[in-house]
């Protein structure tokens, strides 16, 4: 970088003259001055390890802000140390990830799992209790249920789709007199897109509080956001993205975010200092390429999913659909989904007649949408959660969380909506 140092707030414009600029429009330069890289209209990528310092005495304040050894005087800024504790491309992905949510601090990781692992453990301790939702993604199903029990940490669960006041209370007999420092959720559930009342589980947090201390409450909103929902408006603490899906959105790279107030991402900030759980340079600008084009994408995605899901809710071998965008006003759900979403994305899990046989003939049948993991890419992609991203939860809790046998999860792409469906109507004549 060239040039005499610039202070940040000058190139992290969000207004112009009285207008406030929209995320969208503020993607393609917040937080970065091409002045200080000979002009570059795009982020050069920082591929180094290390910062030289402009003088020892500079050096020596950069670690003081760094370790928390003192407050940041007026204006003053952490300086560049080493890429595992802060790297230009990620501060400034780290800066317009947080514009989207509306978020004071984000911290971007080498993948989702990461993000979610390094906020856990930041707030967790032998003894602890953790509150969950279920179905969980199954990486995050594992890690809370195998992981977390080996270091002390007793996880329960709660269903997602029912009413905190039907449930609560049998997390707080699960629960007893043991501190319960986080509630994890997700909404909408994966894969069963069954939603859960943010603000209402804020609420039931406050209950679970012991010694003054509030649970925080930490929402994966992988499946909606950062468009469709945003959950720090309606009272979490932190948001949680596997930013392999929609952000980076074309399954060419694996990271993680997590974001929230100072307070809250100020633990988790320092444990990934010591855990190196950050992304690398490389990923942090790929995610920032993405950023530009993450609203065309999204509502792409979402425009398709709703003309997919109509066929499929229509067709005779299709035995139900789950989608945000088919609730109707007499669900309970429906109620929830309107107050939190401004979308319902582009994620659909249907049953099969057949069930798990019915559900294969159906995938190995398909020809443009691909048989694959993952979701939130251009690509549109199909699985069978009972026997791959959920195959370690045991078959009868898997009912119960409403996996059934013949159920598939369908991530909407930008395909053409009309070969979407000739491809799925082809593969429905197999089952």
């Amino acid at each position: 970088m060239t040039g005499d140092p610039v202070p940040k707030a000058t190139y992290k414009k969000r207004r112009i003259g009285g207008h406030e600029l929209r995320p969208e429009s503020i993607m393609m330069s917040y937080g970065y001055d091409p002045m200080l890289s000979e002009g570059a209209i795009k982020c050069p990528i920082f591929q180094t390890s290390t910062f030289v310092f402009p003088t020892a005495e500079a050096g020596k304040a950069f670690f003081e802000l760094a370790y928390g050894l003192r407050e940041p005087g007026p204006s003053e800024e952490p300086g560049l140390i080493y890429s595992r504790l802060n790297n230009p491309d990620l501060e400034i992905l780290e800066d317009r990830l947080a514009v989207w949510d509306g978020a004071e601090a984000c911290a971007a990781f080498e993948s989702g799992m990461a993000a979610i692992a390094t906020t856990l453990l930041a707030y967790l301790r032998p003894g602890d209790v953790l509150v969950h939702s279920e179905p969980l993604y199954g990486g995050s199903e594992h890690f809370i249920t195998t992981t977390l029990p080996e270091f002390g940490v007793t996880p329960v669960g709660f269903p997602a789709g029912h009413a905190m006041a039907t449930v609560g209370e049998r997390v707080r007999t699960g629960v007893g007199n043991r501190r319960v420092p986080i509630v994890y959720l997700e909404t909408p559930a994966n894969p069963t897109n069954a939603m859960i009342d943010i603000a209402e589980v804020v609420a039931f947090a406050r209950t679970l509080a012991s010694g003054g201390a509030i649970p925080i409450v930490v929402v994966d909103n992988t499946f909606l956001g950062p468009l469709w929902q945003h959950p720090l408006r309606h009272g979490a603490d932190l948001v949680i993205y596997s930013a392999t899906k929609f952000i980076g959105g074309h399954s060419d790279l694996i990271a993680g975010a997590a974001l929230g107030r100072q307070s809250a991402m100020a633990p988790v900030r320092a444990l990934r200092t010591f855990m190196g759980t950050m992304a690398g340079p490389w990923t942090g600008w790929l995610m920032m390429r993405s950023l530009e084009t993450l609203k065309m994408r999204m509502t792409a995605q979402m425009k398709n999913a709703r003309y997919v899901a109509d066929f499929l809710a229509e067709h005779a071998k299709v035995r139900a659909v789950h989608y945000l965008g088919l609730l109707r006003e007499d669900d309970p759900q429906f109620a929830v989904y309107r107050k939190q979403c401004m979308g319902p994305g582009s994620l659909i899990a249907f049953e099969l007649d057949g069930g798990e046989v019915g559900a294969f003939r159906f995938l190995n049948a398909l020809k443009l949408v691909k048989l694959a993991v993952s979701l939130g890419g251009t690509e549109s992609l199909a699985e069978h959660p009972g026997t791959m991203t959920h195959a370690d939860i045991p078959p009868d809790d898997q009912v119960r969380m409403g996996i059934t046998p013949g159920l598939v999860r369908m991530s909407v792409g930008v395909e053409h909506f009309e070969d979407l469906i000739a491809d799925l109507r082809q593969a429905l004549d197999a089952v």
